[in-house]
């Protein structure tokens, strides 16, 4: 049968809301005049001379007294259009519209519009069918085949309009492809809040909590139209159905846009460009989605990409994140995320940002189970190398680089920083712990750098952590020195500290049915440690910079060490979306939501600020019980504080040497070279190790830092 049915034509352009869901002494425009409530804009019928000169130019209106104009009203710039419904124009006056390279004059030409209000001064050219959307002012609407909106458009957000079922509701099945961890989009969504809600699935009642509050939020009226906000440009697309577009957004070519927000400012505008298709999802600010690129169930965080074909599918990214020619899938991902290749897949995972996917990289394949519930968590920092493939169910902590290779089995990795190598030939896994720290620093400290670097948000909803040494990093040290101590114990080996002594070790547990051993073990202790001190060090310097008030004894009765002991150390730490706070205010903020104190997004966004401001102190006072942790008891006194300062700093003169001798390396290698006639050459196409400027900046940021450390030790003598 077909699906095809009839309706008076009269009728054509009205009705938009089905006579059930209209409040008594309502019209189907109430939510409409609702939402260009501030618009402020006073319209008048048609005059007999405009309206004869919109006839002569071949327009056609089902109702004439239905089309309201605004003054200045220019009709000589609406030709061979078609009208239904209730028009609404603003300010129409002849000028050409640009944007780049692409010119067109204001006014309605070749199109067919029903049941619109449309701003001052837009241009719609060869759109065969408009209804149902607000357009702001100066836009420009090009050859689009279909642009509706329908009475219950929910815009991407995840809640069911008023009389339908449960089942329409759209869910994002993150993390798992099962569906255990299913959350619902809605336009302020950061990744913190898809992490509250698909983490905490013990939680029952927070995530019922989190359900209605969602559905709360987003009203379930029928009856709003599609916005295009103000200075946005639409052209040459295909479908756009109940899309949310914000102002100055710029789509050029999509193929198929439906039940979208598309969130767009001057300051930060989105672009949409060539054979992108997405659906059910939301489109955060100055985010761009190019060339093929299909997105499915999804949330983009702020200045996100997608590129060249990539697809993105039930999934959360995260701000500052660019994916390309790649396929993620079920997936929650904190900001700061890359991944450039064709043939790169993630599946089923959180990955907790500052994360980077090589070429071939295979995360998440569930051949080692008969369902397909597995999952993969890796912590900040992850990097997979070339033609990785990992199994579900696999857990890193921070900072893992994995080298080429197939892992055959489920990996449990506990040593943060750390190396893990697929020994073929010996058939087993090695790991090498702090592997950044002795060998790779330079790659290290970028990677910090270029995540705040590269931070061009305008407001910052979700909170980042971009120091690779955090609290959250820094307990994941200490929990991965404890297990070493145990498997050097076991291992029954001496303990020198030289490193042509340092063999290999036993290490049982990180990865399943198969011998693992740990690389370098006493080597990578000492390194653990030097880490944490250089952490707490720093930590506490940067604490005494924004607080020039402090002396070392109003610090010490601050940061709660008055009877010298580490009891008090915060140990669990939970990485929110990228912001790092402590797991007893996360608690509480769950507990804030089931008993209904917090019954809002804002307002649970407001409790992130609150554990934000908070976090300076909170991440001072674990410093200052790192150290004691190392020490056996904080500093006695300014004198012996002094002299914690004193080994920070040589501690950062070491790494930035550290950062010059890793990179250096690439430029000392013989096989470098042979590719270039001579030195001369090589050096100006690859330059010089000293003028990298990264090099140059860690530099400049030493002299800065020990300028900082001298005026403090002034202050504090």
């Amino acid at each position: 049968m077909t699906e095809i049915s009839a309706q008076a034509p009269d009728r054509y352009g009205y009705d938009f809301i089905p006579p059930a869901y209209l409040p008594a002494g309502k019209d189907e425009y109430w939510l409409r005049n609702e939402q260009i409530g501030v618009w402020k804009k006073t319209w008048r019928k048609l005059k007999v001379q405009e309206m004869e000169i919109l006839v002569k130019n071949d327009n056609f209106c089902s109702n004439w007294d239905n089309f309201l104009v605004s003054d200045p009203f220019d009709p000589s710039l609406i030709r061979n259009s078609n009208f239904y419904g209730l028009i609404r124009l603003g300010a129409l006056r002849e000028m050409l519209l640009r944007h780049h390279d692409y010119s067109i004059p204001a006014g309605i030409r070749n199109s067919t519009v029903i049941s619109c209000d449309i701003g001052d001064n837009t241009a719609i050219q060869d759109c065969p069918f408009i209804s149902h959307y607000i357009i702001g002012d100066r836009v420009i609407l090009s050859r689009i085949d279909e642009m509706q909106t329908t009475n219950h458009a929910k815009f991407g957000n995840g809640i069911i309009k008023d009389g339908e079922d449960e089942d329409v509701r759209v869910w994002i099945d993150v993390m798992n492809e099962a569906g255990g961890r299913s959350i619902l989009a809605f336009t302020e969504m950061i990744c913190a809040d898809a992490y509250l809600w698909a983490c905490y699935r013990d939680d029952t009642e927070l995530t019922e909590k989190l359900r209605v509050i969602t559905q709360k939020n987003y009203d379930s009226r029928r009856g709003f139209y599609g916005i295009v906000g103000s200075g946005s440009v639409i052209k040459s697309c295909g479908v756009i159905k109940d899309v949310a577009v914000g102002e100055a957004a710029y789509i050029k070519g999509a193929n198929k846009l439906k039940n979208l927000s598309i969130l767009s400012s001057e300051d930060e505008p989105s672009q949409i460009g060539e054979g992108v298709e997405m659906i059910n999802g939301i489109v955060g600010y100055a985010c761009h989605a190019f060339y093929g690129s299909k997105a499915v169930r999804f949330v983009m965080g702020r200045r996100s990409n997608l590129k060249y074909g990539a697809r993105l599918i039930h999934s959360v990214l995260g701000d500052n994140s660019t994916v390309s020619c790649c396929e993620i899938l079920n997936n929650l991902i904190f900001p700061t995320h890359e991944q450039h290749h064709n043939n790169s897949f993630l599946i089923a995972a959180m990955i907790q940002g500052l994360s980077n996917l090589a070429a071939g990289a295979t995360i998440g394949s569930n051949h080692n189970s008969r369902a397909n519930d597995g999952e993969i968590r890796a912590g900040r920092g992850f990097w997979p190398g070339l033609s990785v493939s990992l199994k579900h169910s696999s857990r890193f902590v921070s900072f893992v680089i994995i080298a080429k290779g197939d892992y055959p089995r489920e990996l449990n990795i506990t040593l943060p920083f750390s190396l893990v190598n697929n020994n073929v030939q010996k058939d087993r896994l090695e790991v090498m712990p702090a592997y950044f720290w002795m060998y790779n620093l330079y790659a290290l400290e970028r990677n910090s750098w270029k995540a705040m670097d590269r931070d061009k948000r305008i407001i910052k909803v979700q909170h980042i952590e971009t120091d690779y040494l955090a609290p959250d990093t820094a307990e994941e040290i200490i929990a991965a020195l404890g297990q070493m101590e145990t498997w050097l114990d076991v291992a029954d080996r001496p303990v020198e500290p030289e490193d042509n002594a340092d063999g290999e070790i036993p290490a049982p547990g990180l990865e399943h049915k198969r011998q693992a051993v740990l690389l370098k073990p006493r080597k990578a202790r000492a390194a653990y440690r030097e880490m944490l001190r250089f952490y707490a060090g720093k930590t506490l310097i940067a604490y005494l910079e924004s607080n020039p008030d402090l002396s070392f004894a109003s610090l010490a009765e601050e940061l709660g060490d008055a009877k010298n002991c580490n009891t008090d150390r915060i140990t669990d730490w939970v990485n929110l979306g990228g912001q790092i706070t402590p797991a007893f205010r996360v608690d509480k903020l769950r507990a804030q939501i089931r008993e209904g104190k917090l019954d809002s997004w804002e307002a649970i966004h407001k409790a992130y600020d609150e554990f934000w401001a908070a976090y300076p102190l909170d991440k001072a006072r674990h410093a200052w019980g790192v150290l004691t942790y190392l020490r056996g008891k904080g500093p006695a006194n300014t004198g012996d504080f002094i002299k914690e300062l004193d080994h920070t700093l040589e501690t950062r003169r070491w790494v930035a040497d550290q950062v010059y001798r890793s990179r250096a390396k690439d430029f000392l290698d013989p096989f470098r070279s042979i590719t270039y006639r001579n030195k001369e050459e090589m050096d100006q196409v690859a330059g010089k190790a000293e003028d990298n400027f990264f090099i140059k900046l860690t530099r400049e940021k030493l002299g800065q830092f020990e300028e900082t450390v001298k005026l403090l030790k002034e202050r504090l003598r």
